[in-house]
């Protein structure tokens, strides 16, 4: 994924978990954030509601191996600009990510 924004010239920042990536998220402030639902630390829901309480928020894109349909319904109500089922297809996810920032 890292490598499919960066072919797009997006600047990316990884972190390895959940706490991690709401720290990075408040106090970097990205344009936009990748976030996967399953994080060690902080689920990626838990990132996800932090990041809307930011103002203005940061757009946030789910991954996810998870088709449930209520989990979808959640990330959607929490304001996730996309909820992404793995595999994405790269195409898709830059699509996703650009849409998001409204490109």
């Amino acid at each position: 994924m890292c490598i499919a924004l960066r072919a797009e010239k997006a600047v990316i920042d990884e972190v390895a978990d959940g706490s991690m990536a709401l720290h990075h998220l408040l106090s970097a402030r990205p344009d936009a954030a990748v976030l996967d639902l399953m994080l060690p630390g902080q689920s990626g829901f838990t990132v996800l509601e932090r990041c809307r309480a930011l103002l203005p928020p940061v757009p946030v894109v789910m991954v996810t191996a998870n088709q449930g349909r209520r989990h979808a319904a959640l990330a959607e109500s929490l304001g996730a600009s996309a909820y992404l089922v793995k595999p994405v297809p790269l195409s898709r996810l830059v699509d996703a990510v650009c849409r998001a920032l409204g490109r």
